[in-house]
């Protein structure tokens, strides 16, 4: 994806990948969050994109958008419904759409978890900071 995030007015300008089920060169060019190899049957989710949805992730609620969407079947048989996310700070996820809560744009509590992202903390000089919490040691790919 493109790398820029977006805020509680302009997430619905967000770049979405639609259509079709993504290749690796489709997450290589940018273009697509990403792309599942080992699967089978893969075909996209009928949904509007970008959806707000809040990703409960752990213990967290994070604000997202849905920016790819596509279901496919394990060797199991089982069907693994796998949601791109694209974060405020235009960082990227993947997650199962059973983790996601799908809200509008304007709900108070997607809209309050944006402005959450990032928050200051005291530095060591006692200094404010901003404190990127998503980004510690993550590719920001998947």
């Amino acid at each position: 994806m493109d790398g820029r995030g977006y805020s509680a007015q302009d997430w619905a300008h967000a770049t979405v990948f639609q259509d079709r089920c993504a290749t690796p060169h489709d997450v290589d060019q940018g273009a697509a969050v990403f792309a599942l190899g080992d699967t089978f049957n893969g075909r996209c989710i009928d949904m509007i994109l970008p959806q707000p949805v809040i990703w409960y992730d752990e213990d967290d609620e994070i604000a997202a958008l849905v920016v790819q969407a596509e279901a496919h079947e394990s060797e199991d048989g089982e069907t693994l419904e796998m949601m791109g996310l694209l974060l405020p700070n235009g960082h990227t996820r993947v997650a199962f759409y059973e983790d996601l809560e799908a809200v509008e744009g304007s709900d108070p509590v997607w809209v309050s978890l944006i402005g959450a992202e990032k928050m200051p903390v005291d530095d060591e000089d006692g200094e404010d900071e901003e404190e990127d919490w998503l980004d510690e040691g993550e590719d920001p790919r998947t």
